[in-house]
């Protein structure tokens, strides 16, 4: 028996040398170097499961088990026959879905798929946008919600997919190309490189496919994040004066994108973001915007991608006149002027910008204050245009939320497109850094600030020289866009650093979920990165110092008005008056409970309310991605049979020489 254990041995051998190099067999010391061998983690940001009432999007492991499956190349031509992982181009992402959709008998085979990060020229594509060619359109508030504000939309965003999706990063690109072309050529060998994915979701394992019951579980939770709002200057909430109206300046920081985790919206709507504070910066250093006869309040919004969280919510604290915006009223809101999407230029000529409104005549207010602003910078280079009126009104943007809730509003939105998005991709993992100008986003905002200096003045002869002072610092939008919109230096930039102490250095817009009880002051661990950056740099630009007060945070800070940035940074921070909050962003139809999430029915004379789709995330143990060599079954068997018949034939050499040898010794 011995020689066959000495044979299965030999096959054990032999099976692992066909997998690792005699280096690598040498390096191995322990179990765990075995599995780093035989085992490659593969980078990638993955497409999870997201919910709302009537149902799912997104993409997630079918059952509650890893799916395992050989990796092949796509092709329009590409014919499946047994389980597969599809790997798939940047260029086939489209007709990889469409397919899936279209044709059951490839659909049927496809277990999994993995899209590369490919380096094609953005100018070489016709585009790819996931989103629907209206985003959001149930809260337009004009009737043709038919109109294609974003042609190249294909909706895919929207769709439900019961199958594991990820995107790889650049370098697992490569190796998974490698391991598809091995496959491909080796079809006859008795190996295959599969994947294998982990990206079970508790919502599919417990059987809750919607945002009702899965809240009801604890399989899920609510989208949300923490807006912020600034004045300039500071609201003295205890001033006996009438209270001012209100230029309520907004933006978003938040996109879309098929991936989770890569989502960085650098054209829609991040440049828009960056041209506000931009203005904020460019705004802060005059010291006589006290003497105005409106007051400035900037807003930068989260949760805006799915169903206009942020403004919504906003809206409703408003009426609840909440601690999130005491020294804001809504009906002292006379003007509203939203940043979009305002990183790109037409081509070459003039920069051009284009003003969205519902009452976009010559005579509105806020139109006006756009062409003088033009006019100051004293260039032809610079077109600001009323947007075309055979547009069905507003593009989407966090304005609607507010017409939706009253059609009277007063506002308008900058945007660099007329009648379409000129955003080839809009909430795609594709919209990076490469997909705006800087310089396009300095001109925008100059332009916005020197439109708030006006109107805040309310002076219809402005001397030029006053408007001419006000400059944007384009080394700001500089630093801006790279610790935003890129992991170079991403979060790590001094720029932030100066600020807060960041979790991660790649960002990522995506809204995220919110955890714990929503406050008006919440703990910094509760709040992302982003927005506790955007609450200290706002609250440092609209400040002012505090009177008799010392200058490092103490107790006597808040007691005295004062807000403490920069505390992350020195663990003592800076006292300063600022009117800077935070407004929790999620469901308008949601309130935390006893540590939990209650969905309660909606407001039927709430016309907002009533279309709230209650965005909540699946939760989940671990997503990981790896890929392995394994043997075919006809090999398995075949090593198996050879084992036995080893087996077999040792055992009845062993029983014959046994014979012979007895033989021997009865003759001696």
């Amino acid at each position: 028996m011995s020689s066959a254990l000495h044979y299965v041995l030999l096959i054990f051998i032999f099976q692992l040398r066909s997998f690792l190099s005699v280096g690598e067999m040498k390096s191995m010391e322990s179990v765990p170097d075995l599995q780093k061998l035989m085992y490659t983690v593969v980078d990638g940001y993955p497409c999870v499961r997201l919910l709302n009432l009537s149902g799912e999007i997104g993409c997630a492991n079918p059952g509650r088990h890893k799916v395992v499956a050989p990796i092949v190349k796509f092709g329009n031509d590409v014919k499946l026959t047994q389980s597969s992982s599809l790997i798939v181009s940047p260029d086939q992402i489209q007709d990889f879905f469409r397919r899936v959709s279209n044709d059951s008998a490839f659909s049927r085979y496809v277990v999994g798929a993995l899209v590369e990060s490919g380096s094609l020229s953005r100018n070489s594509m016709l585009g790819f946008s996931p989103a629907q060619k209206f985003p959001e359109a149930e809260f337009a508030p004009y009737l043709n919600i038919s109109y294609e504000w974003n042609p190249l939309g294909s909706g895919i965003l929207q769709n439900a997919y019961h199958f594991p999706v990820f995107l790889l990063s650049k370098s697992s690109s490569l190796t998974l190309q490698e391991l598809a072309s091995k496959n491909e050529k080796s079809e006859d060998e008795y190996t295959s490189s599969v994947a294998e994915f982990d990206l079970v979701m508790q919502t599919t394992k417990s059987g809750t496919h919607d945002s009702v019951s899965c809240l009801k579980e604890q399989t899920c939770l609510p989208l949300g994040g923490y807006s912020v709002w600034s004045a300039l200057p500071p609201i003295n909430v205890s001033h006996i004066n009438q209270p001012k109206p209100i230029i309520l300046a907004m933006a978003s920081m938040d996109s879309a994108s098929f991936f989770r985790d890569r989502n960085l919206g650098a054209e829609s709507p991040i440049s828009g973001l960056i041209a506000l504070l931009a203005a904020v910066d460019a705004l802060s250093h005059f010291k006589d915007l006290d003497d105005f006869s409106r007051q400035i309040v900037f807003v930068v919004f989260t949760g805006e991608a799915w169903g206009y969280l942020g403004s919504r919510r906003l809206l409703l604290e408003l009426d609840l006149q909440s601690n999130a915006v005491l020294g804001l009223n809504r009906t002292l809101i006379e003007l509203i002027l939203e940043i979009g999407s305002v990183g790109k230029s037409a081509g070459p000529g003039p920069q051009k910008f284009y003003a969205h409104g519902g009452a976009s005549s010559p005579s509105n207010k806020i139109h006006d204050a756009l062409k003088q602003a033009v006019d100051s910078l004293g260039s032809d280079q610079v077109i600001i245009s009323s947007a075309s009126p055979t547009n069905p009104g507003i593009p989407p943007s966090s304005l609607m939320a507010f017409l939706k809730k009253n059609s009277e509003t007063l506002g308008m939105v900058v945007e660099d497109f007329d009648t379409a998005f000129a955003n080839k991709f809009y909430h795609s993992h594709l919209d990076d850094t490469s997909n705006v100008n800087s310089s396009v986003i300095a001109t925008a905002a100059s332009l916005v600030a020197r439109t708030l200096y006006i109107l805040a003045s309310d002076e219809k002869n402005l001397s030029s020289s006053a408007l001419s002072s006000i400059k944007v610092n384009t080394s700001l939008v500089e630093q801006l866009a790279a610790c935003l919109l890129s992991c170079e230096p991403g979060l790590s930039c001094d720029l932030v650093q100066h600020y807060i102490s960041t979790t991660t250095v790649c960002p990522s817009n995506y809204v995220g979920v919110i955890l714990g009880e929503p406050s008006s002051t919440p703990y910094p661990a509760a709040v992302a990165d982003i927005s506790r950056f955007l609450w200290n740099f706002l609250a440092d630009k609209t400040s002012v110092p505090m009177v008799n007060l010392n200058s490092t945070c103490s107790q006597n800070c808040s007691n005295e008005g004062g807000v403490c940035i920069r505390a992350e940074t020195d663990q003592k921070g800076i006292c300063v008056m600022s009117t800077t909050r935070y407004v929790p962003a999620y469901s308008t139809r949601l309130k935390y409970e006893s540590g939990a999430w209650i969905v309660q029915p909606a407001n039927a004379s709430d016309p907002i309310e009533v279309l709230d789709p209650i965005w909540t995330e699946s939760n989940w143990d671990a997503i990981g991605l790896r890929v392995y060599q394994v043997q075919h079954a006809s090999y398995d068997r075949l090593v198996l049979l050879g084992g036995i018949s080893i087996t077999v034939l040792s055992y009845l050499i062993t029983l014959t020489s046994r014979a012979i040898i007895m033989k021997a010794l009865k003759q001696d």
